[in-house]
This record gives C-alpha cells, structure tokens and sequence, in this order.
C-alpha cells in the first residue's frame, strides 16, 4: 500500500511538471507565419549625400535577409539628381527618381524632399537609416490584405527577346475613386561607385537593388476577377548585368499613392533565351 501511494504521488508529481514543460514550450514556441505579403520598400539616396552609405546598407540588408516574418521585401532603391551639384555626378541618378519622391512629398505630409528617405508601400516615409522604424513600417504593411499580382518573364518576344507576363486579380482595399495604375521597374544589384568627390570623396560605395528604369504601364479596372494583363516586351541595357536584374511590378494608386499589391521576377539567363528563339 505504502509503495502504491509512493508511485501515485510520484505519478502526479510528473504529470504536473510534464504539463509545465509542455505550457512553457508552447508559450515559447513561435506562431506559425502565413503566407508573406509583398512589400515596396523605397529608398530615396544618392551618391552624393554623407548621410545615405548606411541607408544603403539597411535596405541592401532588408532584401536580403527578409527580417520581417508577413513581409516579402521588394527594394528599390532610387538615386535622385539633385545632389549631382555638389562636387559628385551620381552615375545612378535620374530626374525620374526625383520626380517620383516630390510627387510623394504632398501626399505623405513632407513638402521637402530630403535624402536618405525611405517609402513603405507609398504610405509612410522616414529617415531611410531608421531601422526600428523600417521594420515596425513593413511589418504594418504586411498585415493588409494585398491585391494579386503574377509577374513571368520568358523569352516569347521577336528573337527570343525577354518579355514580361502579368496579369493583376481583383483590387484589394482600393480607395475609392482613385485610379489604380500598374508599374514597372529594373533593378540591377551588385553595384558599387569609387566616389571621387562631393561629401563621399574617396569612399567605395555598395547599393541594394538600384532602379536601373521605371515605366507606367498601364491602368486597371475597377471590376472582374483580372483587373489587368498584359505582356510587355523588355529593353534591357546592354550595360545592366542580366544575372543581376529583377523585374517589380505593383498597382499604385495614381493619387493617393498606396501600393494595393506586388510582385517581381528574374528575368532568364542569356541560354534560355537563344533556345526560346529556335
């Protein structure tokens, strides 16, 4: 009897730690993450700004890693043209990249255009070095429920020419009255600068994903399950190292300028494309 009453209390004793074990585990364990929703992060920079380099590098950091569970980043990072006065010509910069962060200036509040500025999904702007803040702003955005978009590149064109297949699902938390307009931009990683004067003379600068070309595309409809399709030829520099480019489209409405949803593709290798043209 005394040995059977020992066994029960040990018994019990084990059942309650075992549960303990097993809550504490639980509470520790980790929620299983759905599905990423694809995230615009902009970066407004330039060759010529002292303050951009470290910018630079936590969007080249953001892409890579892919640090925030609900998010795919998608970077662009956009070299404007107005500091090309100060000693340095930024061989990146664009007055399209300037005039795409103006046009955000007086939507999200900011009259003045500054760099580093980075842009999450056309709906907050901040110093583009804030990495908390980077983070806490993806993370937002991530949780919107996002408009689908497909993006396929192959090499159907004349001559086995890249082109690019997208087709865009039914609008998702679209405003109102506003026109959903779709964009695409080339980007080129692994680029890097010797700066030779300006605020940055003398450093070897590195950059994430560089938007080589930005173009409108057309507009989507306001009903039917595929809002848009289209295939669109590529022109591709013959500078741009092809292994190194991506292709993101997205649906940004025209006046607000929120990011309704996205998504981006590799374009194929040299060989794919000689064998898509016999």
């Amino acid at each position: 009897m005394k040995l059977t009453g020992t066994i029960l209390v040990l018994s019990l004793v084990a059942g309650i730690f075992g549960l303990a074990i097993y809550k504490r585990t639980a509470a520790q364990a980790p929620m299983a993450q759905g599905p990423r929703q694809p995230v615009i992060v902009e970066l407004f920079t330039s060759e010529g700004c002292s303050s951009c380099p470290p910018a630079d590098q936590l969007l080249a950091k953001l892409e890579t890693e892919q640090p925030v569970g609900n998010a795919e980043i998608l970077a662009l990072e956009e070299h404007v043209d107005y500091w090309n006065q100060g000693g340095w010509i930024d061989p990146f910069s664009s007055d399209s990249a300037t005039i795409r962060q103006y046009a955000y200036g007086g939507v999200l509040g900011n009259g003045n255009a500054y760099t580093p500025q980075m842009v999450i999904d056309g709906q907050s702007e901040f110093v583009g070095s804030r990495e908390g803040k980077a983070r806490s702003a993806i993370e937002h955005a991530g949780s919107r429920k996002k408009t689908e978009v497909t993006v396929m590149a192959d090499g159907s064109g004349k001559n086995g020419a890249p082109t690019l297949h997208i087709k865009v699902g039914a609008l998702q938390n679209a405003t109102g009255g506003d026109a959903p307009e779709v964009w695409m931009a080339i980007t080129e990683t692994g680029l890097h600068s010797s700066v030779k004067g300006g605020e940055n003379a003398g450093e070897e600068l590195r950059h994430a994903a560089v938007v080589r070309k930005v173009q409108k595309l057309g507009a989507v409809k306001n009903s039917g399950e595929t809002s848009f399709s289209a295939e669109q030829p590529l022109k591709l520099d013959s500078g741009w190292k092809r292994e190194n480019t991506r292709v993101v489209v997205f649906i940004q409405e025209r006046n607000s300028k929120k990011i309704l949803g996205a998504n981006s593709a590799t374009l194929p290798g040299m060989n794919a494309l000689k064998m898509a043209a016999h």
